[in-house]
């Protein structure tokens, strides 16, 4: 049976950007911190980190946030960046400000530019946001993509004989899947991440993009009950979709 591990109360909330391990033992001393509806004033103690502990501890009244190895499944808004240091509204605005100061750090699980919108993943499980963004992967992401001018059928063959090379680059992309939906709508599916892809394979078709996003990420597909700023908390269940 695998050790359950533990840690000092303290470290664990600084961790999880409540504040500093002095500001932990402030909330501590003023009665606002508990477990099992029970008072904790000393949090230099160590504490089993289990699976259950956000439902069994409180701080100021609320829940305990989910612990390390969150995944969240962000409706990106079109005019927000993911970055953390850009002018201008990011992505991390939309989550509880706390989570900015979390150690390991909230990240974005690979990018989508300013004018994208659509499913895009925020974790801080390092090893995991590699996984899915590992070439080895061939993790297919699907867009939805608006055209200025109408298809002209030979779009479909370009992008599937996966030698098709953009410009400045030394190597074909991968093949990728065309759905066509109208004249100038169309659902594309690639399986890698290149700078401004999907709208430069089209540009190398010779149409112009007018509007993208992102609809599903492997097998995990964005809820249509989610609305432009909102996100979730995936489950282990969800978060496997992604490796189908």
């Amino acid at each position: 049976m695998a050790k359950v591990p533990t840690c000092r109360i303290d470290k664990l909330l600084a961790s999880m950007g409540y504040g500093s391990r002095n500001d932990v033992a402030r909330l501590a001393r003023t009665g606002r911190i508990s477990c099992d509806a029970v008072k904790i004033f000393d949090v230099t103690k160590r504490i089993p980190v289990t699976p259950d502990l956000p439902t069994r501890m409180q701080v100021d009244g609320t829940a305990l946030d989910p612990l390390s190895g969150m995944v969240i499944l962000l409706h990106k808004p079109l005019g927000m960046t993911c970055s953390h240091k850009e002018d201008g509204a990011l992505v991390y605005d939309i989550l509880p400000d706390r989570w900015k100061r979390r150690n390991p750090a909230v990240s974005t699980v690979g990018r989508l530019d300013k004018q994208t919108s659509g499913l895009l993943l925020l974790t801080d499980d390092g090893d995991l946001l590699h996984r899915i963004i590992s070439p080895k992967r061939h993790i297919k992401k699907t867009y939805r993509v608006q055209l200025a001018r109408p298809l002209d059928g030979t779009e479909a063959d370009l992008f599937a004989a996966g030698d098709l090379m953009l410009h400045g680059e030394d190597k074909p992309l991968a093949a990728a899947a065309l759905d066509v939906i109208s004249d100038t709508e169309a659902l594309l599916s690639v399986t890698e991440g290149r700078y401004h892809q999907v709208r430069r394979m089209f540009a190398a078709a010779g149409n112009h993009v007018t509007a993208l996003h992102r609809e599903r990420l492997g097998g995990l597909f964005l809820p249509e009950d989610l609305a432009p700023g909102q996100w979730t908390l995936l489950s282990h269940d969800e978060i496997a979709l992604i490796f189908q």
